[in-house]
């Protein structure tokens, strides 16, 4: 069997298993963002936060208008003050995050980022009046330890950066909230790109009139971190999520959702370097523990539990 028989032989395969083509799908897509922190922070020494994120999701719109073009023909502006809102909890995610970036290390700022999921529940009780349950408490209180342990450096010192990361944090949590409310009965893809266009707008406008930054000068190096970011950060990354998300349980999703901090670790220590100390590691352990009982409220393991009281 030639490369060519065989690759066509796996792509029937997973075809005919949507469910594991999900999988793999959301796979890809938290370790090409868990990429996006090395590439983020080395990007950072000569380009502008305010033109990397603009140039990332205007043209990361464009492509995705281009490639699902006929969307468009749902637009109206019950869209337009969805993707306006959406557009601006993205920015104040994006941007306090990438901004925290420039004073902190990739896994740092990839787990303290992924502390989101332990605020939503609560967000969720705000808006919705939806009482966290003990899973949600217990999670919070694992997360807040976790980015103790994470965070705080010698003398009980914490860095700006991580406080921005963690301020970022809240901006996605309120973010996943509103995408929620918002998408029910409206097309996920045309929000996401209205969205975009909000976000690179907002931050050129910054750049240009707030900032008065003129345009750097780009690099070969600089445009090929751009066009990752803007493609397969933004682009590529977010379709093989959505479609993954279709064919994949909601908890099964969540867990694979959150190894996109672990990737961003693990890359971190391969390209940037970073030294992981013992008291760092835990509390990374602690925070991808959060991760799990929030996101699954650990219902992996009532099966087995039902099973054993049969038993008995």
């Amino acid at each position: 069997m030639g490369i060519i028989d065989f690759v066509n032989h796996i792509c029937g395969w997973l075809k005919a298993r949507p469910a594991t083509l999900g999988k793999i799908l959301i796979l890809l897509a938290t370790i090409i963002w868990g990429s996006s922190f090395v590439v983020l922070k080395n990007t950072l020494d000569t380009i502008p936060t305010e033109f990397l994120l603009g140039f990332r999701f205007f043209f990361a719109a464009l492509l995705l208008s281009a490639v699902f073009y006929q969307m468009w023909r749902e637009f109206n502006l019950s869209y337009l003050r969805r993707g306006l809102l959406l557009g601006l909890l993205l920015f104040g995610a994006y941007y306090t995050q990438t901004l925290g970036l420039t004073d902190t290390t990739p896994g740092k700022n990839a787990f303290l980022t992924a502390t989101y999921c332990a605020i939503v529940p609560f967000l969720y009780w705000a808006v919705d009046k939806l009482r966290p349950d003990r899973y949600n408490i217990s999670a919070a209180l694992l997360c807040l330890i976790g980015i103790g342990l994470v965070a705080i450096t010698s003398g009980f010192a914490i860095r700006p950066g991580d406080i921005l990361t963690l301020v970022g944090a809240l901006f996605y949590a309120a973010h996943i909230v509103a995408l929620a409310k918002f998408t029910r009965g409206h097309n996920p893809m045309l929000l996401t790109t209205l969205q975009f266009f909000t976000c690179g707008l907002i931050n050129w406008a910054l750049q240009l009139f707030v900032m008065k930054q003129p345009v750097p000068e780009l690099t070969a190096a600089n445009i090929s971190a751009l066009l990752y970011l803007t493609i397969l950060c933004s682009a590529v990354a977010l379709t093989f999520q959505s479609y993954g998300q279709k064919y994949t349980e909601p908890a099964t999703a969540a867990i694979l959702l959150s190894l996109e901090s672990v990737f961003g670790v693990i890359f971190s220590i391969i390209f940037y370097h970073e030294a992981i100390t013992l008291r760092m590691f835990c509390g990374f352990g602690l925070i991808f523990l959060a991760i799990i009982i929030s996101e699954t409220k650990l219902s992996f393991l009532k099966p087995r539990q039902q099973l054993v009281s049969l038993k008995k």
